[in-house]
């Protein structure tokens, strides 16, 4: 059984779809998913920064040429792989493309020597938060007022020699 995404009318294999690491191309792709995305983005700057200064943590999802999906990782001087952002073009949601964008990030912040995965998410996140529990993740504190609007983020936690390879 292949898990496939939804497209148009028809389906396609997740196998077609390429995980990668960002390029200075794909920054105008990656600006428009994190807009769909977000009720606060970075500004633009902050993607080219990231990206010169964490190219093999800053992966994108691609399908047919177009850039799907995202995410933006680091590994911090604590030795604690940060995710600072994931998210994937609202078309092709709920098909996969999340969880094989976080497992890859997942295993480049371990190889590169990541005692830990954290991240923060909305409260109110709970589709997010359901998937970072399924990868091991747990909520180890509220932070209040943590985004501009004041909603509340959960920050979670994983150790990274409890990460199996879920997906």
């Amino acid at each position: 059984m292949s898990v496939s995404v939804r497209e148009a009318g028809g389906r396609i294999p997740l196998a077609m779809v390429v995980i990668r690491p960002a390029k200075l191309f794909d920054i105008p792709d990656v600006v428009r998913i994190e807009r769909l995305s977000f009720r606060e983005q970075y500004p633009r700057g902050v993607f080219l920064v990231f990206l010169e200064n964490n190219p093999d943590t800053f992966l994108v999802a691609e399908y047919r040429g177009r850039v799907i999906g995202y995410v933006m990782a680091y590994l911090r001087p604590d030795l604690e792989g940060h995710i600072m952002s994931i998210a994937v073009d609202p078309e092709y949601r709920g098909s996969g493309i999340g969880s094989a964008l976080l497992s890859e990030v997942i295993e480049r912040l371990i190889k590169k020597g990541a005692r830990y995965i954290g991240l923060e998410v909305r409260v109110s996140n709970e589709k997010a938060i359901r998937l970072y529990e399924r990868f091991g993740f747990k909520r180890i504190k509220r932070i209040i007022g943590y985004y501009a609007d004041g909603e509340d983020a959960y920050y979670m936690l994983m150790p990274a020699d409890e990460w199996g390879g879920r997906n």
